[in-house]
């Protein structure tokens, strides 16, 4: 997913950034309430990480502007303001979740995931590449190839999600090692080479992209 997070506190928002990009999202950064609001009305992004006490605008007023303005990308309030006036108040200004600091990245992903399900329904599980050739369906784990089905096996299908569900994002041998045959996994790395041989023959070579001293992503 493509993320906005408008947070002023560098002690949280570059480990975060960095805890996201680690989890396959593209992560923009903006660190006052006018630059955030500029940042939202712009660029297209699947979510709105934002804080409330922000330099400037507070988040508050961010959200208020954006849904006047008819941006509709899901917010995810962020904020140190727990109180339950301030979640109320949140949500009655068009906020999707409100997550109170200090957090858990597994709350934080879990929230991304359920709020851009609700907001994209259930066209959001399914997730095109290759120009529209290929398709993935995560809710069902099918595969299409020009509207064809094509068969994988489990592990298979764990690495072209991973590829797919952060389409554009190149990944190295050593972080698709990790995510899909687990941080424990002792064998060689050039397993990720057999396995992306095996996706391209049951799609297309150019189904996925790779370059030396990148690695591998999906397009």
């Amino acid at each position: 997913m493509r993320l906005l997070m408008v947070e002023d506190d560098p002690r949280i928002a570059r480990p975060t950034a960095r805890a996201l990009e680690d989890a396959g999202h593209v992560v923009v950064t903006q660190s006052c309430g006018q630059g955030g609001l500029a940042a939202a009305r712009s660029g297209e992004y699947d979510a709105v990480l934002l804080d409330v006490l922000l330099p400037g605008l507070d988040g508050f007023q961010v959200a208020r502007t954006l849904r006047a303005e008819g941006v509709d990308a899901p917010i995810i309030f962020v904020s140190a303001r727990g109180a339950l006036k301030d979640r109320v108040a949140g949500l009655d200004l068009g906020g999707d979740a409100y997550l109170s600091k200090p957090f858990e990245l597994p709350e934080l992903l879990a929230t991304l995931r359920a709020v851009v399900r609700r907001a994209q329904g259930a066209a959001n599980d399914m997730l095109a590449f290759a120009a529209g050739r290929g398709g993935l369906d995560m809710r069902g784990r099918q595969v299409t190839w020009d509207q064809v089905p094509v068969g994988f096996t489990a592990r298979e299908y764990a690495l072209l999600e991973t590829l797919v569900a952060a389409r554009g994002r190149w990944f190295t041998r050593e972080e698709l090692l990790s995510r899909v045959w687990g941080p424990s996994f002792d064998g060689a790395s050039r397993v990720v080479d057999v396995y992306v041989s095996y996706l391209r023959r049951k799609l297309s070579p150019d189904a996925l992209e790779s370059s030396r001293g990148l690695g591998y992503r999906a397009p």
